[in-house]
């Protein structure tokens, strides 16, 4: 009786890399095509991605050179062409530079008493959410702050209360338009203790402290030894 051949590992094996060499010629034969054509794609996406990140630097630096100078010309007195400058760099795909344009434009605003296009452009950056958050608090305080006569005591509270505590970067600011606000409605103690806080804060500028600690004295509390240096 024959007896059936002998099948070694080595066979399978050599069978097997065969069976995956032809499946592995016969799927480029397919769709090689469009592999490469992928590839090119992919590498033509990729080079234009580059592209584009190098021409959207290239570009912000001009636009902050721009900048630059728009604030010469303003510091040297000429500010015929800076609002429209200014409001062009505003619409710029830089943060830091359309938030800084905003910042000048509505500085230049208050300088020619335009006090209308001011507040709006502090509001503009206040309530753009794609700005880090640093840039839309220092605009809230400014709008607030020029808001302050025609808002509502409560309303100025309530949209200053973020940034009214202790260890918060804007505590002075925020806190003293607070403490005016809560005068307003007669609140004098809690105003008081709210500046004593303030002049208490080693995070506050000093000026601002000695502000402060002045109005807390006016209003009865005590906050002078928040100034005096520590001992060593």
């Amino acid at each position: 009786m024959a007896q059936p051949p002998d099948i070694s590992e080595t066979f399978v094996r050599e069978v097997d890399e065969n069976l995956r060499r032809d499946q592995l010629r016969d799927f480029f034969k397919a769709y090689g095509n469009w592999l490469t054509a992928g590839v090119i794609v992919f590498l033509a996406a990729s080079g234009g991605f580059i592209w584009w990140q190098q021409h959207q630097v290239q570009r912000a630096e001009g636009q902050v050179e721009q900048l630059a100078q728009i604030y010469k010309d303003v510091g040297s007195g000429d500010t015929s062409k800076a609002p429209q400058q200014l409001d062009e760099l505003s619409k710029s795909g830089s943060k830091g530079v359309s938030a800084s344009a905003r910042f000048a434009r509505a500085a230049l605003a208050l300088q020619q008493n335009d006090t209308k296009t001011a507040i709006g452009t502090y509001k503009s950056i206040a309530d753009d959410g794609a700005l880090p958050t640093p840039y839309r608090d220092a605009a809230l305080i400014r709008q607030t702050a020029l808001e302050f006569d025609q808002l509502q005591p409560q309303d100025v509270i309530a949209r200053l209360q973020p940034l009214t505590k202790p260890g918060e970067p804007w505590f002075g600011t925020a806190g003293e338009l607070t403490a005016l606000a809560m005068i307003k409605q007669g609140r004098k103690q809690e105003a008081g203790q709210l500046f004593a806080a303030i002049a208490k804060d080693p995070g506050v500028p000093q000026t601002i402290r000695s502000r402060a600690a002045q109005v807390a004295g006016s209003l009865g509390i005590d906050a002078s030894a928040a100034l005096q240096p520590q001992a060593q």
